[in-house]
């Protein structure tokens, strides 16, 4: 048998193949994990995306990847088949070789780093599912890559449909629960458009305290809150550009407010959801909301926020 020849497609082949492996299987390792943090939410943990940002970017990654993972790995098999000798390609052994080691390595790195947080506290549940998670994909790419650093000359050589099968299945039915998890665009969407609104609302209450501070007195309406002086402009609705709602209460109490598209998920605990008033102090600055029309009721204590002219 000649000694086989490393041409630059073969290199850029199997190079590829290989960094696509790599993100493939990391994109799948985090949608896993990202999946598994939100379906058993740990209530140790700061903070939780909640557009599902790391969701997000493993479909995205795995949609894109993926595929061309499987065509490189064909193409591979395909040059293969048209010349066996190619499966004696140095650039070949060392690759899957390392691919081996680094499977194994990331393996044993992840469980470590999942112990470490069961031990630490996590939830039971967390380790268990991310534990069998690291373990069903590191073995998938492990074993691919020793089967294949068996392959020889005289032996048939095609492409492992049942690799190709499961693993598609897989990723696939990932992805779908992904987006079950996550929610479609649409609703992200008006999920940001809810947190634009929330934003708009604190600001405008923010600027009705220090209206009173700087005057000692409530505005009557939004507009007198304009200053073109430090630029400030009362904000409007993000999708309907309508303005937000003022109501002015008795004494230095005040209502705001807006229209939601979606309940949020936060906590709200101590709110009233009506259709005209919830029943809020300032100090427990709450934005929790359903959908629909939602009104925030604010009183200023003065206390609190005096106004400047007794601070001097």
């Amino acid at each position: 048998m000649n000694k086989p020849k490393l041409t630059p497609k073969d290199f850029f082949l199997y190079i590829g193949a290989l960094i696509t492996l790599y993100w493939s299987s990391g994109a799948l390792i985090a949608l896993l994990f990202s999946i598994i943090d939100v379906q058993f939410r740990d209530q140790l943990q700061y903070y939780v995306d909640p557009y599902s940002g790391g969701i997000r970017f493993a479909i995205a990654s795995l949609i894109i990847i993926f595929p061309l993972c499987l065509i490189l790995f064909s193409a591979i098999k395909l040059s293969a088949q048209r010349e066996p000798e190619k499966l004696g390609l140095a650039l070949r052994k060392w690759l899957f070789s390392l691919t081996i080691f680094a499977s194994g390595a990331a393996l044993i790195g992840d469980l470590i780093a999942i112990l470490n947080g069961f031990l630490g506290g996590e939830l039971k549940s967390h380790f268990v599912f991310k534990a069998l998670a690291v373990f069903v994909v590191a073995i998938i790419v492990f074993w691919y890559c020793f089967l294949e650093m068996r392959v020889r000359v005289d032996s048939q050589i095609g492409v492992r449909k049942s690799f190709v099968f499961g693993t598609g299945v897989l990723v696939i039915a990932s992805i779908v629960y992904g987006f079950m998890v996550m929610g479609s665009p649409n609703t992200i969407r008006k999920m940001r458009f809810d947190e634009r609104r929330v934003s708009d609302l604190q600001s405008i209450q923010w600027q009705v305290v220090n209206f009173w501070q700087q005057k000692e007195r409530m505005p009557k309406s939004l507009s007198e809150l304009n200053d073109p002086l430090s630029g400030y402009t009362v904000p409007v609705d993000p999708r309907t550009s309508d303005s937000y709602e003022y109501v002015l209460g008795a004494g230095k109490a005040f209502n705001l407010c807006a229209t939601f598209e979606l309940q949020s998920g936060g906590n709200s605990d101590g709110i009233i959801l009506e259709s005209t008033k919830l029943e809020i102090d300032v100090s427990m600055d709450n934005w929790g909301h359903d959908s629909g029309r939602v009104c925030f009721s604010r009183t200023i204590d003065p206390e609190r926020y005096p106004p400047y002219t007794k601070t001097r």
